[in-house]
């Protein structure tokens, strides 16, 4: 039985190549600073030649959202919650990584567009979180 889950919410008014784009930096983020990668999943379904094709066991689950908004109660969810995720906004997204951050930084939080959150633990605590979103699509 699958106890855990990885999710992405991505915000549905942006592009696919925006999007698929925040999900790749996302989740790259969220492996970079948790701290319970063991936890995770992650095996070698090695094929017959000896190949490495390295995975998580658990699903990784990605839904939409229909607007930043809902990215944003999200977020506020997981941190009520303590839970570990990553975010992306559009302040992240135009420039070079110093004008993204100082971009992000001089931006308030309420104002921030959402592309999409990522996050991963209990599939208990995560549905209850996500029942609201639907698969993406």
């Amino acid at each position: 039985m699958v106890t855990k889950r990885f999710v992405a919410v991505l915000n549905k008014k942006i592009e696919p190549g925006k999007v698929m784009n925040a999900l790749a930096h996302m989740t790259a983020g969220f492996v970079g600073v948790a701290e319970n990668r063991d936890e995770m999943g992650f095996i070698n379904y090695e094929d017959k030649e000896g190949g490495a094709h390295v995975a998580s066991k658990y699903p990784f689950v990605v839904l939409s959202a229909k607007n930043s908004n809902k990215l944003r109660d999200f977020r506020h969810a997981l941190i009520e919650r303590g839970l570990l995720f990553t975010s992306f906004t559009e302040a992240m997204t135009v420039g070079t990584y110093q004008e993204q951050l100082d971009r992000s930084k001089s931006t308030p939080e309420a104002e921030l567009e959402y592309y999409g959150v990522c996050t991963f633990g209990e599939k208990a605590d995560l549905d209850t979180l996500t029942r609201k979103f639907s698969l993406w699509s």
